[in-house]
């Protein structure tokens, strides 16, 4: 991992933030989520974040707590600030938020192709819990996904 000060802030993402979101999104990802699906998440009152790095927007989490469950549906961060340790940070505090819920468990899906973000996610303690299969959009069929979840551990 590079050495850089990681001086960036979190907050939470507006419509007026799409422009930005969905360019990083675009960069980040081979099948991007379309504006509606951001749109959709920030009506539903889901847990939106941005992060901010350098004075620019580089990264996005989407987070949805209910029925005891958190779903952390959505982690980017642009491919130019990849591998410094933000992506880890992000991922921390979407765990935080959903640890301020109601929630006993933590899940999220990840492609097997994806095998960076994999050893991320399994190093902050999500275990491999199942298959969806045929889950992502690919460029030929599609791909599954691991499904991983994380128990909430409460004093």
């Amino acid at each position: 991992m590079t050495s850089v000060s990681l001086d960036y802030t979190l907050r939470r993402m507006t419509e007026a933030d799409l422009p930005n979101v969905l360019k990083n999104e675009r960069r980040a990802y081979t099948h991007p989520w379309s504006e509606g699906i951001f749109l959709d998440c920030m009506g539903s009152a889901y847990e939106s974040w941005l992060m901010i790095f350098e004075g620019r927007i580089v990264g996005h989490g989407i987070l949805s707590a209910m029925a005891g469950e958190a779903h952390i549906l959505n982690i980017c961060i642009h491919p130019d600030y990849q591998s410094i340790g933000l992506g880890r940070l992000l991922v921390e505090f979407m765990l935080g938020k959903a640890e301020e819920k109601p929630v006993n468990t933590i899940f999220l899906e990840v492609r097997p192709s994806n095998r960076i973000a994999y050893k991320l996610y399994s190093s902050l303690g999500f275990n491999e819990i199942g298959i969806r299969k045929d889950y992502y959009p690919a460029f030929i069929g599609r791909e599954d996904a691991i499904v991983l979840g994380r128990e909430v551990l409460r004093s």
